[in-house]
């Protein structure tokens, strides 16, 4: 966690043009593009392999809630991936990686793309959505520290970059520690 906190911490967006970009759900097609977007927009493969990894756990990876941006070629320019974590044993949802290919950055694709899967989050339902990023990028989005609201990780990190976006307040936001999914070796 330590590289992918170090790499968010140097690169900020320059651009909030969204309208460039056509998003959607990842499709079975997508598979290698995303592997290749990630494993270009970080120092390691290391986020490549996760999101690989996410994709066989049945209890981390929702259909439906692993977003890509097309650039106007029909190439994947960035993804972003909403898998399934808990907080004090209430479910939530871990945007991570969020990953744009080094060609297409600050032109709006990460935007994009987050903004669509955390849509996609709110047509299903979802309450709550945590992130552990850049604390320049993410607030524009409504995150906001996960100390707040009383959420924590299991490990150090600064509060300012452990970040939670609370999609429906009708209820109460759980409390407590995240739980990973296991592939996030944390």
């Amino acid at each position: 966690m330590a590289s992918t906190l170090d790499q968010r911490f140097l690169t900020l967006p320059h651009t909030d043009d969204t309208r460039l970009w056509t998003t959607r759900p990842e499709t079975p097609s997508d598979i290698a593009a995303v592997h290749a977007v990630n494993a270009a927009a970080f120092e390691t493969r290391a986020e490549a392999d996760l999101v690989d990894a996410l994709r066989q756990d049945p209890a981390a990876w929702l259909p439906g809630l692993s977003f890509v941006a097309e650039a106007a070629d029909g190439s994947v320019a960035a993804h972003a991936l909403l898998t399934r974590c808990l907080v004090g044993g209430a479910p939530a949802l871990a945007l991570a990686p969020v990953a744009t290919a080094p060609e297409w950055q600050r032109r709006g694709a990460g935007q994009a793309v987050v903004r669509a899967a955390l849509d996609a989050a709110r047509a299903r339902a979802e309450s709550l959505v945590l992130v552990l990023g850049h604390p320049g990028y993410y607030p524009r989005f409504g995150f906001v520290p996960a100390s707040r609201y009383g959420i924590r990780p299991g490990f150090e990190v600064p509060d300012e970059a452990m970040m939670a976006l609370v999609l429906d307040d009708s209820g109460p936001v759980p409390r407590g520690t995240i739980h990973y999914p296991a592939a996030f070796g944390v």
